[in-house]
């Protein structure tokens, strides 16, 4: 799967850091990001603050390993604001009842 994944000309992770990683999630990682770094691109997604990524992702210096070749070279979106999943509820009459 890891091989597949590295031979994709672009990689989005969603919701990056919703969970903290273990150690067989933080070794793919590394992996495919080490594979990637500076040769394809990546899109990360995520609610929570780059600044707490480090937690996530656990040992400290795989972590560091793993943002150093992400955050130095990425071009950052920082988006502010409601989220559009509360900003889209329904109205009642798109709902169907059966």
């Amino acid at each position: 799967e890891i091989a597949k994944i590295e031979r994709q000309e672009l990689l989005i992770l969603d919701d990056f850091g919703i969970q903290p990683f273990d150690a067989q999630s933080r070794a793919a990682l590394m992996e495919i990001i080490e594979d990637r770094h500076g040769k394809t691109s990546l899109i990360i997604t995520s609610q929570l603050p780059v600044g707490k990524w480090y937690e996530v992702i656990g040992e400290k210096t795989i972590a560091d390993a793993i943002l150093d070749r992400i955050v130095h070279s990425a071009h950052r979106i920082e988006l502010k604001g409601e989220s559009m999943r509360k900003k889209r509820q329904p109205d009642d009459k798109d709902v169907t009842y059966q």
